[in-house]
């Protein structure tokens, strides 16, 4: 399906968007969703966002080589990226920037939406997408059991750092500095300044300090 999103003069529209229409069925989004294309599916909508910009490729770039790197090195679970998507629930279908799946489910990674739990998610704000990324999907990532669930925000240099304080719910801790230890997976880490840097740091540098610190 293609769909061109425009003004009321049918001009295309460049700005950043998110666009949702009702509707749909499970069934139709799957058959429908470019594979080219961000689309979720949830309840009964489907969402469409603009083209992610260079400033946003990058950071998720930066962030899937990182995670990778330190799973590959390793030797745990699987690092995935956007337009992968994920079903968290029969009516509930994601498409992270990153996740992780753990060891146990790397190898039943086939197909799509993978009908698998990532034991951590992590989603680059962009201004059009802060409130579905904090609010609407923050509530499913916690509803689905994502025992962690990064928020990166650029533009305010805000690191949002959500785990569980129950079933179906999180807490969530903001920093702008400093460092993140994660609590999913095992011994990673990274430092939060260096999302905010430009241009960003090289990866590799970034991954010998992670690795290094965990072999001590």
């Amino acid at each position: 399906m293609k769909v061109h999103v425009v003004d009321e003069r049918k001009r295309e529209i460049r700005e950043p968007y998110v666009v949702r229409m009702g509707g749909w069925t499970l069934e139709r989004y799957l058959a429908e969703s470019p594979d080219n294309a961000r689309w979720e599916y949830v309840r009964g909508e489907v969402i469409m966002y603009s083209p992610a910009t260079a400033e946003h490729q990058r950071l998720v770039g930066f962030l899937y080589r990182l995670l990778q790197g330190y799973c590959e090195a390793k030797g745990w679970g699987e690092v995935l990226t956007g337009p992968a998507a994920v079903q968290l629930a029969p009516e509930v279908v994601r498409e992270p920037d990153v996740f992780i799946l753990a060891p146990e489910d790397a190898l039943r990674a086939k197909g799509a939406p993978l009908p698998l739990r990532p034991v951590l998610v992590v989603e680059v704000i962009s201004p059009s997408t802060r409130s579905l990324d904090l609010g609407e999907k923050a509530h499913d990532y916690a509803e689905a059991g994502v025992p962690e669930y990064w928020a990166v925000d650029p533009q305010r240099k805000e690191f949002y750092l959500h785990r569980p304080v129950g079933e179906g719910e999180y807490r969530v801790q903001t920093l702008s500095e400093g460092k993140v230890e994660s609590a999913a997976v095992p011994g990673l880490w990274m430092r939060v300044d260096w999302l905010w840097r430009s241009p960003l740091p090289a990866v590799a540098p970034c991954l010998e300090e992670v690795l290094r610190r965990h072999e001590r």
